[in-house]
């Protein structure tokens, strides 16, 4: 496998992209104090420090955004179950089979299917609170199992007597399957949170009082991490808030490598210093972090009622509208039609992995580090398309037309955009998806000056997975960025696919991707 791997140099203290993307708390812990800068006698101190609320295992927002739509995976096993219960059921007490049976034979077990499935949405047995006990979880699923099997029971009264004990044997069966699931589903509930999966991960900015008694509340509560505190006066601000350390100021929070494992980022100052809210609030807003206002509250249950807030859906939530919900289906949608793209495209894989080993030396498929889901740094590959000795990692050059980097197989690929199809993996892993903004290599330079420092937006595009294809490619924005200009329409176009993403514009834009790449004479990839 090393040889068909085409890697880049990193500095030393940079981590592996490639690397787990857990760290142990003492590793994520050296990232943040490095990242504080006053003087060599301080940073020391820094590097040593631990904060109350460091996790045994630091997952990034990703990761832990995956175990929140735990929720509809389960919700969607257990439609399945009972979907497969009652197909097997009407089947069984139909002599000619389940297509041949009458619909009054039927009907008892679809309608209390149909009864079953919404009581356990409308109990809210999938929110798994976290201070529901598992009796009580437990007994709303029996509850819900015991209605829809009475509701099965008169109808078949009405309906068909003689499936009076059919209709029974369903619903005792729907009680036993759905309890045994919802005993492991309580179980892996259980399991995230004591290893604090789903405990949400906030740094606070300002070493105010407010922060103080944020942090105090957060250490008796522990439903929620706070791992850092930042802070422009840092020549009068403490070296740590009730134990939390002071990590640097609002630049090193723009900047910092934490920000990947951070889910919300709170504004711990006065609202009245308006001024200062705003530029704070102006300057986060580059950010792909959720950014919160703390408005300090005097009493003590509207303090709870904010950090509840902020603690609050560890799980996502079944209601309509939901944000993820819209996340769980682009999930499947990633897992069924990438799936099934890699299984289709092997042949495809296999002659392109043929023609670049044969084209020129060197490695078959090439790895780049690149921005991912809230700035998280991702291994993306490719099928190589440069000569071995010229690929340039970082896209610090960006491709030009007739660019002696590219081999002349490297050449049909990008113009083809094969290229991309590895990819896949990526997507399947789910660290990209089908449909989304590009994602564009770390460091990536438009002429001499950083992308990302071009346009203040610029991190709007990492609020959402990155995609093999997206809105601006299909729009013509795609390839090398060489202005300023052509990186402001790209986010510009990213961000509208943000605000807009739905299931069906995801569809559309994978059915004009192809005809409108190959379409295209004029773009340079």
């Amino acid at each position: 496998m090393a040889a068909m791997l085409s890697t880049q140099t990193r500095p030393d203290d940079a981590p592996a992209a490639d690397a787990p993307a857990t760290l142990d708390a003492a590793g994520l812990q050296a990232l943040a104090s490095g990242a504080v800068a006053r003087g060599a006698g301080k940073a020391s101190d820094a590097r040593a420090r631990r904060g109350p609320f460091r996790p045994e295992v630091w997952l990034n927002a990703r990761q832990r955004h995956a175990s929140r739509l735990a929720a509809h995976w389960f919700r969607a096993i257990d439609g399945l179950a009972v979907i497969a219960l009652t197909l097997l059921c009407a089947a069984v007490v139909s002599p000619s089979g389940l297509l041949g049976a009458p619909l009054s034979a039927i009907m008892p077990f679809v309608i209390g299917a149909v009864v079953l499935l919404a009581a356990l949405k409308g109990s809210g047995v999938y929110g798994f609170s976290r201070n529901r006990r598992l009796v009580v979880h437990m007994g709303l699923v029996s509850a819900s199992a015991a209605g829809a099997g009475l509701v099965a029971v008169l109808l078949a009264v009405l309906l068909a007597p003689a499936l009076t004990g059919a209709v029974l044997v369903w619903s005792g069966l729907n009680l036993i399957v759905l309890y045994g699931l919802h005993m492991v589903w309580c179980e892996r509930v259980r399991g995230w949170r004591a290893d604090g999966t789903l405990t949400p991960n906030v740094v606070v900015v300002g070493a105010t009082k407010h922060a103080e008694k944020l942090i105090r509340e957060a250490l008796q509560r522990r439903d929620l991490n706070v791992l850092g505190v930042f802070d422009d006066r840092l020549a009068r601000s403490p070296d740590s808030v009730e134990g939390v350390p002071v990590l640097g100021d609002t630049e090193a929070l723009l900047t910092h490598r934490m920000t990947p494992y951070v889910d919300h980022i709170v504004l711990a100052v006065d609202p009245a210093a308006r001024e200062r809210v705003r530029d704070l609030m102006r300057r986060l807003g580059g950010l792909p972090n959720e950014v919160t206002l703390l408005v300090d509250p005097k009493a003590a249950e509207d303090r709870n009622a904010a950090l509840e807030k902020l603690a609050r859906a560890p799980l996502a939530s079944l209601s309509n509208p939901d944000p993820d919900r819209a996340a769980f289906n682009k999930r499947l949608q990633d897992l069924i039609i990438g799936g099934l793209m890699l299984i289709g495209l092997m042949p495809v894989f296999a002659v392109v992995a043929l023609m670049v080993r044969l084209d020129s030396p060197g490695p078959i498929l090439f790895r780049q580090r690149r921005h991912g889901f809230n700035n998280e740094e991702i291994v993306v590959w490719k099928f190589r398309s440069m000569r071995h000795e010229a690929a340039d990692a970082t896209a610090s050059r960006q491709v030009t037309a007739d660019d002696d980097r590219i081999t002349r197989v490297g050449r049909f690929l990008r113009a083809t955009s094969l290229d991309e199809l590895p990819q896949l993996i990526n997507v399947l892993k789910g660290e990209m998806s089908l449909v989304g903004p590009r994602p564009h290599a770390i460091g990536m330079k438009t002429g001499q000056i950083e992308s990302a420092r071009l346009v203040a937006e610029y991190a709007h595009r990492h609020r959402i997975k990155p995609g093999m294809t997206g809105w601006a490619a299909i729009k013509g924005s795609r390839g090398p960025l060489h202005t300023a200009a052509e990186v402001r329409r790209r986010v510009q176009l990213d961000v509208d696919y943000v605000e807009r993403q739905s299931f069906w514009l995801d569809l559309w834009i994978m059915a004009v991707t192809v005809p409108v790449l190959l379409g295209d004479r004029v773009a340079v990839r």
